[in-house]
């Protein structure tokens, strides 16, 4: 993972205006109030006897927390904010703001800031759908606060 491409690519985030309407982007997908980039992809787990599968658990949290402390460098300390309970109140029916709603359902917590220099929130979280589906380091730009 290059570092320095993942920093460059949240600060753009930070400064680029949020698209009108829910759907892709040129670095991911984006909405009203959001952007969601996927910093990084792992393959597919289909033949994994859950070896590689928990190593590349690991590196994705390394890679993640490498993420945290240069964003913590300028931004001071995350907060750590689980979505778990979000993802239990959007399931319950409560109208949830995106890109929290989403979000919850496939990343369990994040790494959060208040970028002092644009007023949005940006966070960070390790994201898989389901055990044999990729992971996804996410970064996340948005002007909704956190619920």
């Amino acid at each position: 993972m290059d570092i320095a491409k993942c920093l460059t690519l949240i600060d753009l985030l930070c400064a680029r205006e949020f698209p009108t309407a829910h759907g892709r982007t040129e670095h991911g997908e984006g909405g009203p109030g959001y952007h969601i980039v996927a910093l990084r992809t792992s393959g597919e787990f289909w033949e994994d006897d859950g070896t590689d599968r928990q190593e590349t658990a690991a590196q994705y949290e390394a890679d993640r927390d490498g993420l945290v402390e240069r964003l913590t460098d300028r931004w001071g300390p995350p907060q750590h904010f689980s979505l778990r309970s979000v993802f239990g109140r959007t399931m319950q029916g409560e109208d949830i703001a995106e890109p929290w709603a989403e979000l919850s359902a496939h990343v369990p917590d994040v790494h959060l800031w208040e970028a002092a220099e644009s007023g949005r929130w940006v966070a960070l979280g390790v994201s898989q759908w389901d055990k044999e589906l990729p992971f996804q380091l996410l970064g996340v730009v948005t002007e909704t606060d956190p619920p």
